[in-house]
């Protein structure tokens, strides 16, 4: 079972506050509506054509009445029978004129909500990719997932379930009211004075409905999270069996997301009882008042056909109040999402990191057509001053300077944590430095264009991601369509076309989620593959062979070694072995660098790196079983295959 207790408690705080956002602040369903509109418009046409036949159908279901009085007044008359066939005739065509309209109103209803809520997912879809690292560093992934899927079905709701239908509803309540006065306006009152305690219950649910549905989409969000995690670390838990754990965890989870709902169908219900109890006291004190003065002279007499008719439309008056509180409810759930939707796409943080920022890249732009490094491609990048943290206060590097010429090998070693992959991550400019300047064949990154600066480079990752598709498309990932002879050529250079090759597909081979079924080598040759395929100037490796046995490591080092020529290399390495060749080798220690040199040059130095080296080939040689007393480090001017 969980772990209980104020440490527990605290826990569980502060993950829901991770999880679930704060609730949000007061709702303006107008404004919400007028920002769903760009969305609809082009689709309006299909929503006039709805709206119109909605009309037509809605003062076509008020003449039933008309004609059932018409039929039951002149029934004792001559003709009455007759009177009546024709009154017969004429509701069978009313009503069969009502359900051939049904159809192609819903239909184009549902038509251009679908296609509305098809623009706004691919409209949240591409402003997920227009987010940098930092916003899904803290962003759960399935807060995201309930954006695009669930907050978009449940604004959805108001076309799919007609809760637009509520203009008919008002164009039918103006009607009934100008018939029912028309009829008896001593009757009509009844109805009337029965709106004010119906106006107070709705009024009273609607606040504690707003607050049920943004609860109810809360919930749902965290539950979303959970299950991505949870699935996400199946091995793991798995593993450690923290299945009950897990289940127990979710078991919480569930119950409040039911509770939440429990929530909203009792104030649903609460209101829909409410009006049906009204409306039904309305028939009654009618009928009370036609027996009570019906032979009263100095009041109206009420025909049978009238008080059927007035009978009819008390009813039809209830019809309309009792729907336009339902679709209220839909409204208020598919305000709530909307709420959820715009204040993920009202997320600006990282356009840019404030104001000044933004300021600071028109500037940088804005001066790198005049600045004369910026066609200087001799400089393949480099790091000035560079102080960078991912929270603030902090740092991560700490005036970091690193200079790199085209076609040089550039190697960042040291601690896990000590900052070097988050160079690589500035050079993408997937962050922001805070202090310092980092260029890429002498332009400043912020001058770039995004798609252009990452064009320069290609990275090959320890922890390797395929996307569902196949090998092919793998790896030539990006492209629409893919060049199957580039593809062929790119895992000929690094010796790995017969092993995709072998397997039954060959290149057309699927590849299932996240690639599992392909081993950790095999999507690391794929990522090799890939970044040859891509052919930039500037590769980043970072630990790219951590996880490819030794054999097929020598054979992608001597593929990699011609293939690298006159390219740069940025290569992030734990194993020193795999760097030793590097034209530079750049130690960091606590986000600093501490040397920089070649490796005979930092072997010499005897600081950090010869210390790492010096005990990382302890180490290897005690793993192959080879006596410490005996084992020693390769000459310092041993040359290795470049990675």
């Amino acid at each position: 079972m969980p772990s209980t207790g104020p440490r527990a408690s605290r826990t569980e705080e502060a993950l829901t506050r991770f999880h679930e956002e704060s609730t949000l602040g007061q709702s303006y369903d107008a404004r919400n509506l007028v920002r769903l509109w760009p969305f609809v418009r082009p689709h309006a046409r299909f929503l006039v054509i709805s709206l119109a036949i909605l009309v037509v159908s809605s003062l076509l279901a008020l003449l039933r009445p008309l004609i059932m009085r018409s039929a039951l007044d002149t029934l004792d008359a001559p003709d009455g029978l007759a009177h009546l066939t024709r009154a017969g005739w004429i509701l069978a065509g009313t009503l069969l004129t009502e359900q051939l309209l049904a159809f192609p109103q819903l239909y184009t209803m549902q038509l251009a909500g679908a296609r509305a809520m098809a623009d706004l997912r691919a409209h949240i879809f591409s402003f997920l990719h227009t987010r940098r690292l930092a916003f899904f560093d803290r962003t759960p992934v399935g807060r995201l997932v309930t954006r695009v899927t669930n907050d978009t079905d449940a604004i959805n709701e108001i076309f799919a379930s007609n809760a637009l239908n509520a203009f008919g509803d008002l164009i039918r309540l103006v009607v009934i009211v100008a018939i029912m006065l028309s009829m008896e306006w001593h009757m009509s009152l009844i109805a009337f004075v029965a709106v004010i305690p119906v106006a107070i219950g709705v009024n009273w649910t609607r606040r504690r409905i707003r607050d049920a549905f943004r609860e109810v989409r809360t919930k749902t969000s965290r539950m979303n999270s959970y299950l991505n995690e949870q699935v996400s670390g199946m091995a793991i838990v798995q593993a450690y069996a923290r299945e009950d754990h897990a289940a127990a965890e979710f078991d919480d989870i569930n119950r409040a997301y039911r509770s939440a709902n429990n929530r909203s169908i009792v104030y649903d219900a609460t209101l829909d009882a409410a009006i049906e109890m009204v409306s039904s006291v309305c028939v009654a004190m009618a009928l009370w008042y036609a027996g009570r003065y019906a032979g009263v002279e100095s009041l109206k007499e009420v025909s049978f056909g009238t008080l059927f008719a007035f009978v009819a439309y008390i009813d039809m008056f209830f019809v309309p109040i009792r729907d336009l509180s339902s679709r209220y409810t839909l409204l208020q759930s598919a305000m709530a999402g909307a709420e959820r939707v715009f204040e993920l796409l009202d997320n600006r943080d990282e356009d840019a990191a404030s104001g000044a920022h933004q300021a600071q890249d028109a500037t940088v732009a804005g001066a790198a057509e005049g600045d004369a490094r910026v066609a200087d491609r001799s400089n393949a990048f480099a790091l000035e001053g560079v102080t960078f943290s991912y929270k603030p206060g902090v740092d991560i590097l700490h005036d970091v300077s690193i200079t790199a010429r085209a076609g040089d090998k550039v190697a960042l070693v040291g601690a896990t944590g000590a900052g070097k992959s988050t160079v690589a991550s500035l050079l993408l400019r997937l962050y922001d430095v805070h202090t310092g300047v980092i260029r890429v064949f002498g332009r400043d990154v912020r001058a770039y264009p995004r798609d252009e600066l990452r064009q320069q480079f290609a990275v090959v990752p320890q922890d390797v991601f395929l996307f569902p598709g196949t090998v092919l498309t793998n790896i030539a990932a990006g492209d629409s369509t893919p060049d199957r002879e580039r593809v062929v050529r790119a895992l000929q250079r690094i010796g790995a076309l017969d092993l995709f090759e072998r397997r039954e597909g060959g290149l057309d081979a699927p590849v299932l989620e996240r690639g599992h079924n392909f081993s950790a080598g095999e999507r690391q040759l794929i990522a090799f593959a890939r970044a040859l395929y891509r052919d930039p100037p500037i590769l980043i490796l970072d630990e790219a062979t951590a996880n490819i046995d030794s054999d097929t490591e020598a054979k992608l080092q001597r593929a990699l070694e011609g293939a690298m020529k006159g390219r740069t290399a940025l290569m992030i390495a734990h194993r020193l072995s795999t760097i030793r060749a590097a034209d530079r080798i750049v130690v960091f220690h606590k986000g600093r660098v501490v040397e920089q040199g070649t490796h005979d040059e930092l072997l010499a130095m005897g600081g950090i790196y010869s210390r790492l080296y010096r005990l990382q080939f302890a180490r290897e040689a005690q793993e192959a079983g080879v006596p410490s007393s005996k084992a020693k480090p390769p000459a310092a001017a041993a040359p290795a295959a470049a990675p």
